[in-house]
Order: structure tokens, then sequence, then C-alpha cells
């Protein structure tokens, strides 16, 4: 089967409608195999990507050149095809890695230089718990062409309003009915006939996230690591790029950032713009050369320390606000990190708490609205007891307190996180229904704006997640953040506030991928990918 041929299918929960072959320009047909070696199949899939892009960037190239192209120009994703008949003898200790029962399970492959190991763990499952070929060849969803850009192109800056127009008719754009969450949501129904899906993105959703990561972050999908912390407030991100400077400028194997006196392996600092800084007597590589300072920070700044396994630690700025926390969040889960945490501030709800206490959450009130029509407010958001242990015991190694000293600067409570940033202004006493009302009932402990929302979206998509905040001040009881107040708990409790963040990502690197990605975060009827 060629990819015109294939791009004429219905495919998960769409239907492409296209010209015939004849009147399309397409890249060499390499055909569908089947393989019972990973590595094989991630060659063959990398193949027919590569061709498929070589073939954009060329006829995008000679289109903004002023050519006059015949045909409509078209490349599909690579696609991976398993069918099985019987019920997969899985190890029942891992929560992925085998398809929920008999069937045709499809989906779409991309950017296989970014996902090429990730790809081929899941290959290598597929293949040891099903005993079965998979099937690798052009698939039927096509690349829209913005996909196809290298990093630094822009040639949609060069063409004239009618260049950009006619593009439309000889080029594949985004499709947003190819882009939607809702494999992921739970909601997604095959039709009769239709294959069943392997992964909970399909490949342009995730190529719409990495472009949508460079847009907000600042920085190339290349650099995030597979640990991410989320902060609230700048002063996290200026200790974080000190840290990270602090422990560039020592040699490898003599970084004393973290707790346990270890470097922990990372080879490079990446702030936005790409501005790579190397490790002490590391060489430099070529990519190093191409990052800039932007004019102005981007919307969510994120930056890296990486390690060469990739299991380095990404921290992400995402200001203030529920949506902020959905967006960057959406996006994030593309990559399928190991876990991702909140270290940010919190408002304290009980009289007993103290300024720079910290809160650990074991559960959620979710008064944000952002996830209500994708996560009903039925559905629990449990703790994951991984990450919990990892945050008390980092708690514990950094403020060297143990046993009921340690209760004395960490609580384990509810947090409520609303998208008033007011809510202190709203009447308290005068319906059974106001905030004070709910959060007393709740049993809150203390009140945000993102850590549900980011905390509800890992359970949505699958990535162990965990809150550890701080408390920066108690509105219910008349403590409320002052400059010269606030400035002085800055300065106290954010660099070790930090220092429990990078310490918990040890305890969980050391933990392993597999003890991470439980079944408490998957369904009955789940994908096969991780």
């Amino acid at each position: 089967m060629d990819i015109a041929t294939a791009c004429h299918r219905r495919t998960l929960g769409w239907v492409v409608v296209h010209p015939p072959s004849s009147f399309m320009d397409l890249p060499v047909t390499l055909p569908r195999r089947e393989f019972s070696d990973p590595d094989a199949a991630l060659e063959h899939a990398r193949a027919i990507y590569d061709a498929g892009i070589r073939h954009l960037r060329q006829r995008m190239a000679e289109f903004v050149g002023g050519a006059s192209m015949g045909l409509r120009v078209r490349a599909c994703y690579p696609q991976l095809r398993v069918q099985t008949d019987t019920v997969a003898r899985a190890d029942s200790r891992l929560a992925y890695g085998f398809v929920a029962g008999p069937g045709r399970y499809e989906t779409s492959l991309t950017r296989l230089d970014l996902f090429g190991d990730y790809y081929r763990e899941q290959f290598r499952l597929l293949l040891r718990n099903h005993a079965v070929a998979l099937e690798v060849g052009p698939g039927t969803h096509p690349i829209p062409v913005h996909f196809s850009f290298a990093e630094n192109d822009h040639v949609e800056g060069t063409l004239s309003a009618e260049r950009r127009l006619l593009m439309r008719d000889l080029f594949d754009l985004p499709d947003l009915a190819a882009m939607d969450d809702g494999i992921a949501n739970g909601t997604h129904e095959p039709a009769p006939g239709e294959p069943k899906p392997l992964s909970l993105f399909t490949a342009p959703r995730v190529d719409y996230s990495l472009h949508r990561l460079r847009h907000y972050t600042g920085t190339a999908p290349e650099h995030f690591q597979n640990f991410v912390l989320f902060t609230n407030y700048q002063f996290y991100i200026d200790e974080f790029i000190k840290l990270g400077a602090e422990l560039m400028s020592e040699p490898p194997g003599q970084g004393g950032l973290f707790e346990s006196g270890a470097d922990e392996g990372y080879t490079a600092f990446v702030q936005p713009g790409n501005v790579v800084s190397r490790r002490k007597g590391l060489p430099l590589e070529p990519a190093d050369f191409l990052g800039a300072a932007p004019p102005r920070l981007p919307q969510m700044p994120a930056y890296h320390l990486v390690r060469k396994d990739g299991a380095g630690i990404t921290m992400v700025n995402i200001g203030v606000g529920p949506s902020n926390a959905k967006t960057i969040t959406d996006h994030i889960a593309v990559l399928r990190p190991h876990a991702w945490m909140m270290l940010g501030h919190c408002a304290g709800l009980r009289n007993t708490q103290q300024l720079g206490d910290y809160v650990l959450a074991h559960g959620y009130v979710r008064e944000d609205h952002v996830l209500d029509e994708e996560l009903p407010l039925w559905v629990p958001i449990p703790p994951l007891a991984e990450i919990q242990v990892a945050l008390e015991q980092a708690v514990a190694d950094v403020t060297q307190l143990s046993g009921y000293a340690l209760k004395s600067v960490l609580r384990t409570g509810t947090v409520a996180t609303t998208d008033n940033r007011n809510w202190e202004l709203l009447p308290f006493h005068d319906s059974a229904t106001t905030p004070e009302r709910r959060f007393s009932q709740s049993r809150a402990v203390a009140l945000d704006m993102e850590s549900a929302t980011i905390a509800a979206n890992g359970f949505r998509f699958r990535v162990p997640y965990g809150t550890l905040l701080c408390v920066s001040d108690k509105p219910l009881h008349g403590e409320i953040k002052l400059p010269g107040m606030a400035n002085h708990f800055y300065r106290e409790r954010v660099n070790q506030h930090l220092r429990i963040g990078l310490r918990a990502v040890e305890l969980l690197r050391a933990q392993g991928m597999d003890a991470l990605h439980s079944r408490k975060l998957r369904s009955f009827a789940e994908v096969a990918f991780q």
C-alpha cells in the first residue's frame, strides 16, 4: 500500500478526503513491513519520517522561491500497527507495554530523533508481551507542512498574502480535528472497523505541542528533561539559575549542589533562547553556538539541568493562575516525563500554621474550573505514594528534622485551588456556599491557584504528580504579605524549598521509571504506550 492509498483511509476518529494519487506530489514510497526486532522497526519508521520531511522541506523551499506547483504536496507520518488475537500475558507489575485485548491497534509516529529511545522501549514491550509482529509503514495522518520546518525556519514570514493563501491549496496545514485529547480523556470511541489507539497522542497532536513549547517556554523540546518542577514565582527561578551556574562551574564529579553531595551526572544548563552552558571541562557541541538570549522572557520560561540520559530537571515558571498551569502541562505531557511536581507559595488556612511551613498535598479541592469539561469533578485525584514519600523524605533530608520535630514544619493535607485571585475579598458569612464553608468542609489546609490543575492534568495524562507548597501568608487570620515581610520570607525560604524539590528528584530517579508509572494512573482499557 503506497502513501497516497494510506492517506485516503479513515483514521482514529476523523476522515481524510484527498485527491487521487495522480494529483499528488508524494515522497518516495517505502513499503509497510513486519518486524520482530524493535531497532529494525524504529529504523524503518525513521526512514519513512525522514523521507517525508525532506520532501516537504524541498517543496516548501521551491514554493517560497516562487515556483509554480502543479500538484498538491503531501507526506504522511509513519504508522505502527499491532494485531493480536489473544490477551497479553504481561508482567502484572508493569502498568504499560500491552494492549487491553484482542484487536487491531495503531498509532502515528513523529520526531524519531527526539522520541527514538521512547519508541524503542514501547516496541520492545509490545514484542515481549504479545509475541506478534510490529507492522511499520506509511500512515494515514498527513504531516502538516508547518511541522516539517527546521528549528530556525520561519518561511511564512517571507510570503505575500496571496502566496500564503495559495499555500493552503498546495500543502496540508494543521487540522485540529486530528489533535483533540479524546484518547487521553477516555472519550474516544472507534467506529466499527476502525483500529484502536496505541498511544495517548496522535503524531499531529505531539507536533502541535512541541511547537507550543517553543513559544511558551523559549526553549526547544530537545532540552526538556524527564523530571519537571513547576513554580509560580520568579524567585525560585532566580535560585535555580544561581544553583545551575554554580554546578556548571565545577568539573564533573565535584558538584555539591545536592544533599547527597553528588552532582547526579549533569552536563549542561539551558536557559530561554536555547542558551547552553556546558559543565566545566566538557566539550562544547555545535548546537551550543545557536542560542541567543531573547529580548524579553517568554510567557512561561523554562530552564533545564541536563543529563545525557534525559533524567535531569526542567523548571518552569508558570506564573499565576490555573489557565497557565493547564496550558503548559497540556504540552509537556507529550514528552512523557517521569514525574512533575509543583513548588510554590500558598495561603495557609489554619491558625496553627506559621509562615514558612510546608504543605504536602494529599488531596485537592478543584475550584480552578479549567479542566471541568475534560476531567469531571467526580473523578478523584489520588495522592501517589512514591511521590509523597519522596517529598516527605526530601523535607526531612534538607531540614535535618525527623519524627515529631518534622511535623513542626510539614503538614500533609488537602489543598484548595481557585481561579479567583482575590478569593479573600469574597463574602464569607452570608450564605451556606461561602468559600470559608467549603474550605472547612473539605478539611483544606492551604489554598493556591495552580496545584490542583497540575495534579489533575497529571492524572489525566498519566504523568506522576505531586505538590509541596510553602505558606507565605494567612489571609483568613489577618497575616497578609507586606512588601518588607514578603522579601524577608522569600530570602529565608526559597533556597531551602528549591533544594527540597531537587532532593525529591534524586530520590525519585533512584526508584526508576517502572516504579513511578503505576496502575493508579491507568484505566482498565488503556493504551499500550506509557
